[in-house]
């Protein structure tokens, strides 16, 4: 007898499949290999126990505080400890429980349902100005046509194009001299044809600009303020582009003058779920969500982001993160150059790929390239 200790990264439905297991046991025995531990917060202490002993009886468990069985608050917080297999069980047991728990039964279906695009995409990021924080993403018309072609070969299948930065403090600019910046390199994307090659984002969030990207051929709209304003809705409704939703508590102005939560991941979960309910009843079918790094938040906020990053797959739409060369990754490192910031930055994408992440916004596209086949030739042994 050989015992072999395997990983817990594998590809489990396709390890049982190798071992010729049945259609129907590898559905149940990979529901049982990914263990699920969800927070749930402001139960009331009644549903608490009643999840208590609904959770032992199928062998999963709930972690609940002292005092949770004498009732000696009316609610509490709760740390649910369960395989796939133990919440689909939950999520039909719970239905005809009281005390918020059909909420709850609600709620791990959302989980149960949300799902990882299979594709991972690089979008690759061009700068049409020349402030942005990393100098080596700014390029003027003609070089970018030529970084926008290596882009290419080297992996990506976006290319997100911006003619503003958004570091925090820097200076805004009218939507005509952005205009003025982008307008000669919209051009020559549009004459060239390129957006036959790759799809392009139109980094904005100016009505004026963004029509003129969508005129271009773009078919994306990375809208760093949310869809905060109605026409970009419209123009993404009418021209039938993508959004990207991004989370930034105030502006790039102030977005770091001491940001404050009292609970990230609910404030930002409730936000891209208002716009994305937004998004919809404007027409606009392709959602994209960003949760924002590095706008508004401190480091401990983009760590939690990244790191819990499925609590926002239960909004059913793709996730992008764009950590690349990020001040956060400074703060960790002793202040380190941006220059120096592309081993921080592929840490922080790998993590945020494991959670869910399907779409990367990087400068360096030919890394994390390699960085994605060596991960998906990790899963296929």
């Amino acid at each position: 007898m050989i015992v072999e200790h395997l990983s817990n990264s594998i590809d489990i439905k396709q390890y049982l499949k190798d071992m010729n297991v049945d259609a129907g046991g590898v559905s149940i025995l990979s529901a049982k290999a990914k263990i699920h531990i969800i927070k749930i917060k402001n139960l009331h202490v009644g549903g608490a126990n009643i999840l208590k002993q609904d959770a032992l009886s199928i062998g999963a468990d709930l972690a609940v505080p002292r005092g949770t069985v004498l009732a000696k608050t009316p609610s509490v917080d709760c740390l649910l400890i369960a395989t796939t297999a133990h919440l689909k069980t939950l999520a039909r047991k719970e239905l005809a429980q009281p005390f918020g728990l059909k909420e709850f039964a609600h709620k791990l279906g959302e989980i149960l349902s949300a799902k990882a695009d299979k594709e991972i995409k690089i979008m690759g990021v061009i700068n049409a100005n020349d402030d942005s924080f990393y100098g080596d993403s700014r390029f003027n018309s003609k070089d970018a046509v030529v970084k926008i072609e290596l882009m290419i070969e080297e992996g990506a299948t976006i290319i997100d194009i911006g003619a503003v930065s958004s570091a925090p403090n820097t200076k805004s600019v009218s939507a005509e001299e952005e205009l003025s910046r982008i307008k000669p390199l919209l051009e020559m994307i549009k004459v060239q044809k390129l957006y036959e090659k790759v799809d392009f984002s139109i980094d904005s969030y100016e009505p004026l600009v963004i029509e003129q990207a969508l005129n271009a051929g773009f078919k994306i709209v990375n809208d760093i303020t949310g869809l905060a304003n109605d026409e970009v809705c419209k123009l993404c409704a009418k021209y039938g582009a993508s959004a990207v939703i991004m989370h930034m508590q105030g502006t790039p102005q102030t977005m770091q003058d001491n940001p404050q939560y009292s609970d990230i991941l609910d404030e930002v979960y409730l936000f891209l779920q208002q716009r994305v309910q937004k998004a919809e009843s404007f027409g606009i079918k392709d959602i994209i969500l960003d949760v924002g790094i590095g706008f508004g938040k401190t480091l401990k906020d983009n760590l939690m982001l990244i790191k819990h990053l499925e609590h926002f797959m239960s909004l059913g739409k793709p996730l992008l993160v764009g950590a690349s060369r990020k001040s956060m990754i400074a703060m960790i490192d002793n202040d380190v150059d941006v220059k120096e910031r592309l081993a921080g930055t592929l840490a922080l994408h790998i993590e945020a790929l494991k959670n869910g992440a399907s779409i990367l916004r990087v400068h360096d596209v030919k890394e994390h390239s390699q960085v994605i086949k060596t991960l998906e030739a990790l899963k296929r042994v």
